[in-house]
């Protein structure tokens, strides 16, 4: 899949996707250089259709089983090696450089097709494609362009057969193997792509979630119903905007909730404590409406500030206190209630007088996530809130975190509920 897309922001939420451990700075340059000066003709594709032959042209299919590097086109590619996302996906890809000076002239034409092949699974090979249009440049242009790619994969090795062309069929091409697998210790990690598989990248975050088959522990006497208060808020407290770096694990902790088997119904709200406002709130349901989560998310305006807000100076810490009362004082009475988002450091807590009178006889969970948690080692405000019902708060900061922190919290809920039932059948 080609970073690419057909408008400046799409090619930075692509590159945000594979932004878990690099600078955000420098992919967002990246963007930049390759938004100046080629522009997609279309977007990317996947050639051809499951069960169906592809179609090749046979100059560039020859290039691709020649397995010879070429550079009539000068083009430097760098391979990126598959990285575990929070999707429980492994994301590979490229970057491509080419100099300028070698799109020097009239208007042209850049073809990127690249094939990625399992091992031994020579008949599973899928093939990408895209076009792109390079606007006249000046003989004297310096700098360069730069392509990127990505693809999903599974567990595996594949081999990844690359070219880009121009109009004057001038070819660079390239050639690299790459694994993508877990460490030892994480082998209980149920990947979300069977192994050997290869996906065209996935960059919208806010597709509807598929069916679940949800099961039900034989002791207890009704599904698990679980509610979410997330804090949509980017890492850096001071940031204007929510960048795709700042959604991409807290949308995985929601799809991660939902896919559950255990649960089986949701409610959920999305608050931002910067503008001190409930951006979405969804009754129970059976499933979470990601769409008109997204939609809904569109309306944050980090960088406006309330002149009202301002004079209020605690009232971030008000707009949290009464959100945690209102929302764990309702008659809905969830078998679990889960916070999750990054740290809220406010200038002054949640006071503890005004939660230790709520009635909770359910687990309280915090999945924290934080990319960088040395940077900010002390309990925030959330999370001092949630040590006062006895919860217990996880930490996120790799995929591993996300993957294991569940397993022990759905062990911690079921288990909840089963003593619950017990002491309800005793009074009976």
């Amino acid at each position: 899949m080609i970073l690419a897309k057909r408008n400046e922001r799409k090619i930075s939420r692509v590159t945000g996707m594979k932004v878990q451990v690099r600078n955000m700075i420098a992919a967002g340059a990246y963007a930049a250089v390759l938004w100046v000066t080629c522009a997609p003709l279309s977007s990317q594709a996947l050639v051809g259709t499951p069960g169906a032959p592809v179609h090749v042209i046979a100059t560039d299919l020859a290039v691709l089983e020649a397995q010879e590097v070429r550079k009539e086109l000068s083009c430097t590619v760098t391979p990126e090696k598959p990285l575990l996302g929070f999707d429980l996906r492994f994301h590979a890809g490229f970057t491509a450089t080419v100099p300028m000076k070698e799109l020097a002239g009239e208007e042209n034409g850049l073809n990127i097709l690249f094939r990625v092949t399992p091992a031994d699974r020579s008949a599973e090979a899928k093939y990408f494609v895209q076009h792109f249009t390079v606007p006249k440049i000046n003989d004297d242009a310096g700098g360069d362009a730069i392509l990127e790619g990505v693809v999903d994969l599974g567990e595996g090795k594949y081999h990844v057969d690359w070219l880009i062309r121009d109009r004057s069929e001038r070819v660079c091409s390239f050639y690299w193997d790459m694994t993508a697998e877990l460490p030892s210790r994480d082998r209980e990690i149920q990947m979300e792509m069977p192994a050997g598989k290869v996906e065209a990248a996935h960059f919208e975050q806010f597709t509807p979630e598929p069916p679940v088959a949800r099961t039900q522990d034989s002791k207890i006497d009704t599904p698990l119903k679980v509610k979410i208060l997330m804090n949509f808020a980017p890492q850096n407290a001071y940031a204007s905007t929510m960048r795709p770096l700042d959604t991409i694990a807290l949308v995985s902790v929601l799809r991660r909730i939902m896919r559950q088997p255990e649960f089986s119904s949701f409610s959920l709200v999305a608050f931002n404590i910067q503008e001190q406002r409930v951006l979405y709130r969804q009754k129970t349901e059976n499933e979470i409406d990601f769409p008109a989560l997204g939609d809904t998310l569109k309306s944050i305006k980090l960088g406006v500030v309330d002149t009202k807000k301002l004079q209020n100076k605690h009232g971030d810490t008000e707009f949290l206190t009464e959100l945690i009362q209102k929302e764990m004082s309702t008659d809905d009475h969830p078998d679990a209630l889960i916070f999750a988002g990054p740290k809220v450091m406010l200038d002054q807590h949640v006071p503890e007088e005004t939660l230790k009178p709520l009635n909770v006889d359910y687990p309280v969970f915090y999945l924290n996530y934080a990319v960088n948690p040395q940077a900010v080692p002390w309990r925030d405000s959330i999370g001092r809130a949630v040590r006062l019902f006895r919860g217990t708060e996880y930490t996120i900061s790799r995929p591993r975190d996300l993957w294991f922190s569940f397993s022990e919290m759905v062990a911690r809920i079921v288990k909840s509920r089963q003593g619950r039932s017990v002491i309800t059948e005793t009074a009976q």
